[in-house]
């Protein structure tokens, strides 16, 4: 038995019924982490190496002792007899970007290179607490702020196991990469534009958006507090909701948390979709952006392997009983990143401006003569180029003068998106879908630093995934194939408010109808 062609949901099993011990399965992973993940991401970066071409550098931090402890402490509970919760013995990651008790928490950026947490993020405490043995931390986008991971000032950046030249994707590439290569079963992301789906689609994974408010944001350094969601990265549906499990649910720290009591995702996962009405809408198969050259708009059609692969999946839920809806109207999703543009800038400039060096994290050593120089010295050295670009930015958007005309009109905006995912999912309406089937991205992994540097153009990477957050439903992004370069595809179903059970269940619906498919065969170059 290889312990790393495991799912999360077995290992567990294996666990609790003592047939193989926490320690052993925690040993296997840090000896894979060991041969695959080369150097962890680290400010002193001297260059990339030949040997770092050949590694996925997932991690920031990686936390051996402290996960051989848990490891030791479950077993021994085991042994004497208690319940190590649903998730015991699984190891898993975290992204770089939730707070950790005692343990280093950087957003991937120089300001928090020293800053050790106090508290651990809830989703955590609740990943430990259900017996999930944390791994470490993994790389991101610094403050998440981009699409492929390339902006971390913790160097060497995450690669894309499916191909080491390529992306794993952003903001949770680390998450991603880590999970797709064997570095843990499943790791805890955040999705702010797509920063779940989008790295899942890219890297071959399991990747979830729940409804804002189904997971605590409390100990989630912030990005666009309307807008981040707290979410698992998996190998299978099945490990999706078996962490979400563990995850979701109100929380007294955090008033954005819905009260609303949570279901068990497991139950009845495997239902099948006879009956389930799913749509297509033909707004999901091109994307509207500004062309770099002239600034003109123009509109292109996404990969057509990927467009092939959403409707070979509509054909298979279809043979297994479900309704497919053709020519769902989404008329606003053109305008979800202009949208995004404006909203997460206003966020981000307001969530950073805590990080001044006065209180933790980075300070200049220089000699600066005032408060002021303190501020300017301390940020111009430490914060990197895609947060400066949002402060500046979102400080220029929301200014009395400008307010109006960007932040208001923006947030109009917003309010059209959701309209729009209501009018689809309204039980009384003309479609009453329970699911939206789209690509997860217009295309795949785009090669390493081929898009890095034109923020425009990768923000436009989102433009499938974005209106999700606008309208806070769930979103669901599942492995749907390969590409002629073989590259991962990835599908996304959305769903109406709190409806994660039925895109959980339509996923693994897929799942098992596609499970002796030749492409399920492939294993990424770094297994």
């Amino acid at each position: 038995m290889n312990i790393l062609d495991l799912s999360a949901y077995q290992i567990a099993d294996l666990v609790k019924r003592g047939e193989i011990s926490a320690a052993e399965v925690l040993e296997s992973v840090l000896e894979h982490i060991h041969t695959v993940d080369g150097r962890s991401g680290s400010l002193d970066y001297d260059g990339s190496s030949l040997e770092d071409d050949q590694k996925v550098h997932a991690f920031i931090t990686l936390a051996e002792d402290r996960a051989r402890s848990q490891a030791a402490s479950l077993d021994q509970r085991l042994q004497e007899g208690e319940d190590i919760g649903p998730l015991g013995g699984v190891p898993f990651t975290v992204k770089d970007i939730f707070c950790v008790k005692d343990m280093r928490t950087t957003a991937a950026s120089r300001i928090l290179e020293n800053f050790i947490a106090p508290y651990s993020a809830t989703p955590v405490a609740r990943m430990e607490a259900a017996g999930g043995i944390l791994l470490g931390k993994v790389n991101l986008d610094e403050f998440t702020h981009g699409s492929s991971s390339e902006s971390s000032a913790f160097k060497p950046t995450p690669r894309n196991p499916w191909a080491l030249d390529r992306v794993p994707g952003g903001s949770s590439g680390g998450s991603t990469a880590a999970v797709a290569a064997g570095e843990g079963f499943l790791s805890l992301g955040t999705d702010t534009a797509g920063s779940i789906r989008q790295p899942a689609a890219f890297c071959g994974v399991v990747g979830m958006k729940p409804t804002y408010g189904r997971v605590s944001r409390y100990g989630l350094i912030a990005f666009g507090s309307s807008l981040d969601c707290p979410g698992p990265v998996a190998r299978d549906v099945r490990d999706a909701a078996l962490m979400l499990n563990a995850i979701a649910g109100a929380d007294k720290r955090d008033a954005t948390a819905a009260a609303l009591e949570v279901p068990d995702y497991l139950d009845g996962l495997e239902d099948g979709v006879r009956g389930l009405r799913i749509g297509l809408s033909p707004d999901y198969f091109r994307v509207t952006f500004p062309d770099p050259e002239s600034g003109e708009i123009r509109e292109e059609p996404i990969s057509p392997e990927i467009e092939d692969a959403v409707l070979r999946a509509a054909g298979r839920l279809a043979e297994v009983g479900a309704d497919i809806v053709d020519g769902v109207p989404m008329p606003h999703n053109r305008y979800g990143i202009p949208a995004y543009f404006v909203i997460s800038r206003v966020e981000a400039a307001s969530n950073l401006h805590r990080y001044d060096g006065v209180k933790y994290g980075y300070r200049t050593p220089d000699q600066v003569k005032d408060l002021h120089e303190l501020y300017r010295k301390t940020r111009a050295q430490s914060l990197g180029y895609q947060p400066k670009l949002r402060i500046l930015m979102g400080m220029y958007v929301s200014a009395a003068q400008y307010s109006e005309k960007y932040y208001q009109r923006a947030l109009r905006v917003r309010t059209l998106i959701r309209r729009d995912f209501e009018q689809i999912f309204d039980p009384q309406g003309k479609y009453r879908l329970d699911a939206l089937l789209t690509p997860t991205t217009p295309t795949n992994a785009f090669p390493i630093g081929a898009v890095y540097g034109d923020s425009v153009l990768m923000q436009y990477a989102d433009q499938l995934t974005v209106a999700a957050n606008h309208a806070g439903i769930p979103g669901l992004s599942i492995p749907a194939g390969f590409d002629a370069d073989d590259l991962p595809i990835g599908i996304q179903l959305l769903g109406a408010d709190f409806s994660e059970a039925i895109l959980l269940r339509i996923g693994r619906a897929f799942e098992m109808n596609t499970a002796n498919d030749e492409w399920r065969k492939r294993t990424c170059l770094i297994l």
